[in-house]
């Protein structure tokens, strides 16, 4: 059977989907691009927003008139709040709310070996029982081997979120935080090493992890035995708040070398208190503010990122003009901008005064216009730097420790360095200005580049059986 997977939304949905193709394959199915060849297509679901919901129904229809044979096996997010309306799409023939990949891949094969019976408002093919799991064994490994076409990996280390933003859908749909044991995230990252040279270690709410393990541990102290465990990779944290980042956590990063990448993405939301406190996020505009200097102060050379909602219920221009002069003074070297959308069972859906959509765009837009510029400037200055990269396309492009994607300098035909030069990480000059940045990489023999010893607090309280050194090769 030939399956196509597509998936919406984050990079916690993107490892999932890659745990639900290899189940998929381990019981002989076949992975294909094209839909016109797809037996069956899986399409992972985001429930982020309605228009999120919505853009997953159009993308099924059309999978419906580009292969009318196809069926269609819906999971994710959106799947988990909407089971009833998928199940009565057309083609649809099963719906696995969550992101299971033994369920996952069961339906799969269900899809193509049996007739259709309706259980509820859930379609099951040809089985005996709901996709309850009590019935289900794992075919595929419980690691992850690699993430199929791509130089980094993805490397999940838990789900679920305890917080309580009035406008996130993900925790109705995701559930409670929970945690991957050390060993489990240790034993994948020495699977996934064999294939990425870059691991991100992503989730729903990774400032959590380590909570609610049996015995109780952090983020940074995982970070600190993976790069114990792990040699010769770099590891990328996944988006990350501020308030969570903890001493030990800013150690790794100015200490490393370069195998903890220096990059965070810290959501903001909003640099106003007001809209804060109506959005129920639990730290202030200054608790924010202050973080964000002490992260750059520390690190120095870092890629700052984070996510702002323009026109949330009842931002005045007040509130937008605080959140615009917080941006101006931060060091960010880049944001993700979106005007509100409402989201159907969150607590902002049922907000008063709404904030049009007209607004809601024009402030979206000042500010993004305000991130590309602070962009511009940070590329520019990186001209005349070393960096360590990973290479994508084939070698013609490169993504820097601090998250700045660039051009690799090439000699005449301009073909790229090759897959093989993927897998490895590399080092070089960046030159040229803000609109035109590349790598020019060093010469092919191997060079050992090492950070400082970490200090003996980051390494005494993580677990690690000595203080690495932390080498990263590249050519």
């Amino acid at each position: 059977m030939r399956v196509l997977f597509h998936t919406f939304g984050c990079k916690a949905n993107q490892y999932d989907t890659e745990r639900m193709r290899q189940e998929t394959q381990a019981r002989g199915g076949v992975v294909t691009k094209d839909v016109g060849l797809a037996d069956v297509c899986v399409v992972n679901t985001c429930t982020v927003t309605n228009a999120a919901d919505a853009e997953a129904r159009r993308f099924i229809r059309r999978l419906k008139r580009e292969n009318p044979l196809t069926q269609v096996v819906v999971a994710g997010c959106s799947a988990v709040l909407r089971t009833a309306e998928y199940a009565e799409m057309e083609g649809v023939v099963s719906v696995v709310p969550g992101h299971d990949p033994v369920h996952v891949a069961a339906a799969v094969g269900a899809a193509v070996a049996g007739p259709v019976e309706r259980q509820g408002s859930l379609l099951q093919l040809g089985m005996d029982r709901g996709l309850d799991g009590s019935h289900l064994e794992p075919i595929g490994a419980a690691i992850l081997d690699r993430r199929e076409g791509a130089t980094r990996g993805w490397l999940k280390i838990q789900d679920g979120c305890d917080r309580k933003c009035a406008f996130c859908a993900t925790r109705l749909a995701r559930g409670a935080s929970r945690s991957r044991s050390v060993e489990d995230i240790i034993l994948e990252a020495r699977t996934l090493s064999r294939h990425h040279p870059e691991l991100v270690l992503t989730g729903i709410h990774i400032g959590h992890y380590g909570r609610d393990l049996e015995v109780p541990t952090s983020l940074s102290t995982l970070l600190a035995r993976l790069l114990d465990a792990v040699p010769d990779v770099r590891f990328r944290l996944g988006s990350i708040e501020a308030t969570e980042i903890d001493e030990l956590l800013l150690q790794l990063l100015s200490t490393s070398g370069g195998r903890v990448a220096p990059h965070l993405h810290m959501p903001l939301q909003s640099g106003a208190d007001p809209v804060l406190r109506r959005m129920k996020r639990w730290h202030t505009r200054e608790d924010y503010r202050v973080r964000v200097f002490e992260v750059a102060d520390a690190v120095g050379r870092i890629g700052l990122g984070a996510d702002i909602i323009t026109g949330f219920p009842g931002e005045t221009a007040v509130d937008h003009e605080d959140t615009v002069r917080l941006v101006e003074e931060l060091p960010f070297t880049y944001l993700h901008v979106f005007p509100f959308s409402p989201k159907d069972g969150t607590a902002a859906s049922e907000l008063p005064d709404p904030v049009p959509q007209r607004v809601a765009g024009e402030r979206s837009r000042e500010l993004r216009s305000l991130a590309q510029e602070k962009q511009r400037r940070y590329r520019a200055s990186r001209a005349g730097e070393m960096s360590l990269v990973t290479l994508e396309a084939q070698g013609r492009r490169a993504l820097t420790g601090d998250y700045l994607r660039v051009d690799v300098a090439m000699d005449g035909d301009g073909v790229g360095l090759g897959l093989e030069a993927c897998k490895r990480l590399h080092s070089g000059v960046l030159r040229g200005s803000a609109d035109d940045l590349r790598v020019e990489l060093q010469g092919s023999r191997r060079v050992e580049l090492q950070g400082s010893r970490a200090p003996q607090i980051a390494w005494a309280t993580s677990g690690m059986e000595s203080p690495p050194i932390f080498p990263v090769s590249s050519t």
